[in-house]
């Protein structure tokens, strides 16, 4: 494969984007979402998730098949605690609705001093490091998590893909002391699936022990290649699939699929639901470097549709 890239301004790289998703029926807002999320991967230098798998996902399991629905309002779902928000996204875009929360979340901390919203049937929204790096920027400490809804990783030992890559990501407000945001993102495995496709399409080799085969045994080549996690990350993998869904009152984003450990003479299932769909959460923490902000305002695209009765601590 060539080892040429070719560079263009980020107003052409958010034209085509946007046009892309234009074409398929999403809002002038939520394709402008999705071309900044892609145009931040790129600028990092993040090949796994840029605007090639951004329209690419949409493609195998978005607006094609229903899996994501363009110009869909993100509803809200009966909380406890004013600080904390639970959204249905009604499968709406992931970059538009993982800002949308963002904005939310520091909203949230900006009143109450941190903010969490966990998100429930949601389209994969890429990378998790774009949304926490522009909350560091802005002065807040910032996290999110996203389960998976693919069954692409295999359990330590295992053979079968039974997990996602469930990654995590931070960022710190650290610019004052450094010149910059400090950013902390990974995937649960040693590579993220993003990474595999990646080099498949870049005709390079994976690290050794980063993925094993359809006979559960170590492999290089990542067109035959699925993601396995290190065994000390086993259980923190396993214990946030089981987490994210809880905390979001979850009915889609359930990133367990058992059935890959069972299907027949080695056939790897990819999924077993027929929604692609996945939940995550993201939280904003107020520290000294955050903004004064005196009235925040909530996300537009967001339907105030909850009883406030609804939401009082029993």
């Amino acid at each position: 494969m060539s080892d040429k890239f070719y560079v263009v301004s980020e107003t052409e790289h958010n034209a085509l984007v946007e046009a892309a998703y234009r074409h398929r029926g999403f809002s002038a807002d939520e394709a402008a979402g999705g071309a900044k999320l892609c145009a931040e991967a790129s600028r990092h230098g993040i090949r796994t998730h840029n605007a090639l798998k951004a329209l690419h996902l949409d493609h195998l399991f978005g607006t094609g098949s229903q899996g994501c629905v363009p110009n869909v309002e993100i509803e809200e779902k009966p909380s406890r605690f004013a600080a904390s928000k639970i959204w249905n996204a009604n499968r709406k875009l992931g970059q538009a609705t993982a800002y949308a929360a963002m904005e939310e979340a520091i909203r949230l901390a900006d009143e109450y001093g941190v903010g969490m919203v966990s998100v429930d049937n949601a389209f994969h929204y890429l990378w998790g490091g774009g949304y926490v790096m522009e909350a560091a920027k802005r002065g807040y400490i910032a996290y999110t998590n996203c389960t998976a809804a693919l069954a692409e990783v295999v359990p330590f030992g295992g053979k079968f893909p039974t997990l996602g890559t469930n990654p995590h990501s931070w960022g710190l407000p650290t610019s004052d002391a450094v010149g910059f945001p400090i950013v902390i993102d990974w995937a649960t495995s040693v590579v993220a699936m993003g990474r595999v496709q990646q080099f498949a399409r870049e005709g390079l080799e994976l690290p050794p022990n980063a993925a094993v085969d359809a006979d559960g045994n170590p492999t290089t080549v990542p067109t035959s290649a699925a993601p396995c996690p290190p065994s000390a990350t086993a259980g923190i993998k396993l214990a946030k699939a089981k987490r994210a869904p809880a905390v979001s009152s979850s009915k889609f984003g359930t990133p367990m699929r058992c059935r890959a450990a069972i299907s027949p003479k080695g056939v790897r299932s990819r999924t077993t639901s027929k929604r692609f769909s996945v939940t995550f959460s993201v939280t904003a923490m107020r520290t000294a470097f955050s903004p004064v902000s005196s009235k925040p305002k909530r996300p537009n695209s967001v339907s105030n549709t909850v009883d406030s009765s609804l939401a009082k601590p029993k």
